[in-house]
């Protein structure tokens, strides 16, 4: 049997295969284009159906936040400014380090300068009392 020989009778009106097959084909993208608004339309329904939770509570934080934020950045800009001021002071450290080491290499010269200062003041006081014996001595007189 095939379509160009087969025939429906309805109510006395004929129809050939052909126009079956072209009825059959639009019945049926009708019929699918209902069932997928039908399903689109019942899936918006469960949507609408949900409840939407309150996010005012979530607003309240996340302005929380941002002022947190903000003093966190303030805060950043500071600690940059003191690790400036700490960068400052250890170079100034360092500079005072070399000065104290170049004091106590004056100071150790100063000391070994202050011991030969003490061995010529003895040898300058020996010399007087050996003036002083030789201008008492009776052979001078």
């Amino acid at each position: 049997m095939s379509l160009e020989k087969s025939e429906l009778n309805i109510n006395g009106t004929s129809f050939k295969g052909v126009w079956i097959a072209i009825v059959m084909t639009i019945g049926t993208s009708i019929g699918g284009t209902v069932w997928t608004a039908s399903s689109l339309y019942s899936r918006l329904e469960a949507l609408e159906s949900k409840k939407i939770p309150d996010i005012s509570p979530l607003r309240e934080n996340l302005g929380t936040l941002g002022t947190r934020l903000d003093t966190l950045l303030s805060q950043q800009e500071k600690l940059l400014e003191l690790n400036t001021d700490v960068s400052t002071l250890s170079n100034e450290i360092e500079a005072m380090k070399a000065t104290v080491a170049t004091a106590e290499i004056i100071i150790n010269d100063i000391g070994d300068t202050e011991v030969k200062f003490k061995t010529l003041t003895k040898e300058v006081e020996d010399l007087w009392k050996g003036m002083d014996y030789l201008n008492s001595s009776p052979l001078q007189r």
